[in-house]
């Protein structure tokens, strides 16, 4: 198992307007400097964070299954397949955009949102008309455990599933918790801190010491040879919140350069 960290100084840097919206890029776009290019099929991440309300003008997509989750705040959505939609603190956004639709977004004041870019075969998801789904926070289902709370998004135990073979939770660990999960072989965890510090390792009698992350780091797991058990523990006197998309690393279809 392999763990690296990314900070903020790592990730590319965006904007909208003057700066109404500013943005961190765990993963940004070719060219914009992000460290870490992409994660297998996991192509872009982007967090953002609004100053004042305002619209990102309608725009192009095509091909890209791409996924706006809110962490708080209001983001509006309009798109030329006849959607005018809203949502809120929770709730999510997904266009697979297929053979091409124009999307245009508003973030309220004070909004912050994910917007994360899926990477499926192109050449066969450009001939497939393109779809725009939009789920309520109450719609994910929510496990609770020991005080460790795992909101599932992407996947079997999610209501979004997606041609691209991966998975996604927002993870909430109490001060002084853990959580573990499996890492299979093959596959990587890219994760964001959204609150707290934590660390992450694998087992003990691994003889690997856990890495420690902050809040804005990005935070890349990668299991090639076998199948292994990660864990994340929160600090001692405060919480961690982590969101976790798992993909694999290879996949056997071309991606897109970068």
């Amino acid at each position: 198992m392999k763990i690296r960290v990314y900070t903020q100084n790592e990730q590319a840097k965006g904007h909208f307007g003057d700066g109404e919206i500013v943005e961190n890029k765990p993963i940004g776009f070719p060219h914009e400097g992000s460290v870490v290019k992409r994660v297998g099929p996991l192509f872009y991440w982007a967090w953002a964070k609004s100053l004042k309300t305002y619209e990102i003008p309608l725009h192009p997509h095509s091909g890209f299954e791409i996924l706006s989750y809110v962490l708080q705040g209001t983001v509006g959505h309009r798109d030329t397949l006849g959607n005018l939609q809203q949502v809120t603190t929770g709730g999510a956004q997904i266009m697979q955009t297929g053979s091409g639709a124009y999307h245009a977004e508003e973030l309220g004041k004070d909004t912050e949102m994910f917007q994360i870019w899926f990477e499926p075969h192109l050449a066969k998801t450009t001939k497939n008309p393109p779809t725009y789904n939009q789920y309520d926070h109450e719609q994910f289902p929510t496990e609770t455990a020991d005080g460790v709370r795992v909101k599932n998004i992407i996947g079997p135990a999610a209501p979004i599933s997606l041609v691209t073979d991966s998975l996604m939770k927002d993870i909430a660990i109490p001060a002084g918790k853990a959580y573990s999960l499996q890492l299979p072989a093959g596959y990587a965890h890219a994760v964001v801190v959204v609150e707290g510090s934590g660390s992450v390792g694998g087992h003990s009698e691994a003889g690997e010491p856990p890495t420690v992350a902050h809040k804005g780091d990005f935070v890349v797991i990668s299991a090639e040879a076998e199948t292994t058990s990660v864990t994340y523990q929160a600090q001692a006197d405060a919480p961690l919140r982590i969101v976790l998309i798992q993909v694999p690393l290879e996949v056997d279809y071309p991606l897109y350069r970068k």
